[in-house]
């Protein structure tokens, strides 16, 4: 018996053309980027580091609807896929705890900027 050797392609893992997760990570996608804009839209009226910092971890959500979405669409093999969406999860994580931690009360950049 020869053993097989796993796929690297998304074909593979069953999501390559697939319509119900297209479907979803198309609607998740565009309420991602209304929230973007919106994010973007405050920190243009505030200028604020904290409201980057959550514009950026909002970016790096709408980054990640994309990747999925190529991932569906063919054009982004799942192991990419893997990295991509997981290095953006930990961006994300990241860039929300810093700017909770950097601007709470008390700390030492919590005076308005």
């Amino acid at each position: 018996m020869v053993p097989r050797t796993a796929s690297l392609s998304t074909a593979a893992w069953g999501v390559e053309g697939s319509l119900p997760i297209l479907a979803v990570v198309v609607v998740a996608g565009i309420g991602t980027g209304l929230l973007f804009l919106v994010s973007v839209v405050a920190y243009g009226r505030r200028r604020t580091g904290r409201h980057l910092l959550i514009s950026v971890a909002v970016g790096a959500l709408l980054a990640r609807s994309v990747v999925g979405a190529g991932t569906v669409l063919g054009h982004v093999p799942m192991p990419v896929h893997h990295f991509l969406a997981h290095s953006l999860d930990f961006l994300i994580a990241a860039t929300v705890l810093y700017a909770v931690y950097a601007y709470a009360p008390g700390s030492l950049s919590s005076a308005p900027d």
